[in-house]
């Protein structure tokens, strides 16, 4: 009999581990370096339904790693400390990481899912003027 059950019969209380075997390092490891379990969906391509996508300004960024901290599907791509980009793969449109970034204009923000990225990049506003009343 296998410990494998399908997710309509999962129990609350369940736990799902993410990696093959033991593995406490995942901190350290690179995301594309870890070893997932076949069921986790770093291996699949969930980002089809999609209908916006956040377009990343490198201009802008300050690398405060809120986008990353907040990002429920672990899509923002950073390197030692530092924003590299999107994993639209795994990224399903959710906004989160344009609300939670604080720069001015934002560092990150929605456009079409069928936009091109140096579209979308010609398009970013500029910064807004603060007014004195």
């Amino acid at each position: 009999m296998s410990n494998y059950v399908g997710w309509d019969e999962v129990n609350d209380g369940t736990l799902l581990f993410s990696f093959d075997g033991e593995f406490d390092k995942a901190v350290e490891t690179k995301q594309e370096d870890r070893p997932y379990a076949e069921w986790n969906s770093y291996k699949a391509y969930v980002g089809d339904w999609r209908v916006l996508k956040p377009v990343y300004n490198r201009d802008i960024c300050i690398d405060c790693q809120n986008c990353w901290v907040y990002c429920p599907d672990t899509s923002i791509i950073s390197r030692d400390k530092k924003m590299i980009g999107v994993d639209y793969d795994h990224c399903k449109g959710c906004g989160v990481c344009v609300e939670v970034c604080p720069t001015n204009p934002k560092s990150l923000l929605m456009f079409g899912e069928n936009d091109k990225n140096e579209d979308a990049l010609a398009k970013w506003p500029e910064k807004k003027k603060k007014s004195k009343d």
